[in-house]
């Protein structure tokens, strides 16, 4: 069996006790990074073995881990914060257990785009994540898809391009559109700064941002 475990976005605390049972009665935890889950599992007093998972390995062991799974082992994906699967790798290895019916469980947690939309106070009734934006190629047309968007959009985004992407934000979607940039979401520091496009861009133009992003922008009304 496999379980999909989600993880503390910051706060350590921000995890189901039936998620710490799990990662403690499973006979391999898969890491998408090793020494950071090593941090929550400490905290926990939980001791397993883990072995990494994560984009640059998961073709390659996704077929002997089906052969683990098929021989009856336990295994539970955690990701470095959040739901596996999210803008972080798990959906090969589900589908794989799918066709090979191994059974999949994914647990309800912690996943940064709910707190952010929730926090963003744009309407909630109707929206859509797009995740990271293309870095290049289709970027262009990516934007001027979305610029056309009438439900509350939510996208992922390093601190390094965060002002970029607002910038690309005000030449596609106008600089009075509504917007929210979430940072550090549960950790001492968080911020949710909230004001048009070109208010938040121009706050941040400002700062060394820090963390890790989430931008909520209204749609096209």
């Amino acid at each position: 069996m496999l379980y999909i475990v989600p993880s503390p976005i910051g706060n350590l605390a921000d995890i189901t006790f039936r998620a710490i049972e799990i990662l403690k009665a499973v006979d391999l935890i898969l890491a998408e990074d090793t020494r950071t889950s090593a941090k929550l599992l400490r905290y926990y007093n939980i001791e397993k073995p883990t072995t990494p998972y994560h984009q640059h390995n998961e073709h390659k062991i996704y077929n002997h881990l089906i052969d683990q799974l098929s021989a009856g082992k336990t295994m539970a994906l955690i990701t470095d914060a959040g739901t596996p699967g999210i803008s972080d790798p798990a959906f090969l290895l589900v589908r794989e257990c799918i066709k090979n019916d191994i059974k999949v469980e994914c647990l309800p947690g912690a996943t940064a785009f709910v707190p952010a939309l929730v926090n963003s106070g744009l309407p909630m009734n109707s929206f859509c994540f797009e995740g990271f934006l293309p870095l290049k190629k289709g970027r262009q047309t990516f934007l001027k898809k979305m610029a056309e968007e009438e439900r509350t959009m939510i996208f992922y985004e390093s601190p390094m391009r965060l002002v970029k992407t607002l910038k690309d934000f005000i030449d596609y979607f106008g600089e009075e559109r509504q917007c929210c940039v979430s940072r550090e979401l549960t950790k001492v520091f968080e911020e949710n700064k909230r004001g048009t496009l070109r208010e938040v861009h121009g706050y941040f133009n400002e700062k060394n941002v820090k963390g890790e992003i989430v931008i909520v922008v209204e749609g096209k009304n």
